[in-house]
């Protein structure tokens, strides 16, 4: 299993001035997969793609993906 976190798409909204509802309209996005990014849940790769040509970046700048830890 994997653990996937958006941090960078949160700072780089940030950087731009950006708030979510500006994100989800631009990219033309769901509200639901706008929360499930939120929750850091998956969603399709089609979907980042949207968000990465809205913010002119690359999939690496918006998120990360680690190994989990067992605990």
């Amino acid at each position: 299993m994997v653990a996937r976190s958006y941090n960078k798409l949160w700072k780089l909204m940030i950087d731009k001035r950006m708030n979510k509802t500006q994100l989800r309209t631009a990219a033309k996005i769901s509200s639901n997969a706008m929360a499930k990014i939120g929750r850091d849940e998956s969603v399709p790769i089609e979907t980042l793609e949207k968000i990465c040509g809205v913010l002119h970046c690359d999939i690496g700048d918006i998120m990360e993906i680690t190994p989990e830890q067992n605990v």
